[in-house]
């Protein structure tokens, strides 16, 4: 299996928005100067609030990025987590995006996801040597 062993853990829904709906930022509070392909983890946390909240916004985003095949978004119950879900390449860090899913201070500008096979990992924050972390 072809995974990065630097992880960022990304609370669900997000981390799907970022392996299947082509989310080309990842905003966070703090900077980075972490270039390169980094695994995406999903946080086991995830309210139903914060579910129903990136679905709204997945819809803004959609009336002006179209997704393409396969675009669709997964049910509250559907969504892995607690571990590696997918891939992506961060390739800046910027304070001002024009990219709908910009929002945050500071944004990981993000490229070429794609979805791995699931598996298990407890998270951490920030960035995180993930094989250290397989759960059983």
């Amino acid at each position: 299996m072809d995974i990065p062993d630097i992880a960022l853990s990304v609370r669900q829904p997000w981390a799907c928005c970022i392996v299947h709906l082509g989310k080309d930022i990842e905003n966070r509070d703090w900077p980075t100067r972490f270039r390169g392909e980094v695994a995406i983890h999903a946080s086991k946390g995830m309210t139903r609030d914060e579910y129903e909240g990136c679905l709204a916004t997945v819809h803004a985003v959609s009336l002006t990025q179209p997704f393409g095949a396969g675009g669709v978004f997964p049910a509250l119950d559907e969504l892995p987590r607690g571990g590696i879900v997918g891939v992506a390449r961060i390739v800046d860090c910027v304070e001002w995006s024009a990219s709908p899913w910009f929002c945050g201070r500071f944004g990981f500008v993000l490229a070429d996801a794609r979805p791995v096979p699931f598996v298990p990992v407890r998270g951490a924050l920030g960035f995180f040597r993930w094989r250290e972390r397989v759960l059983a």
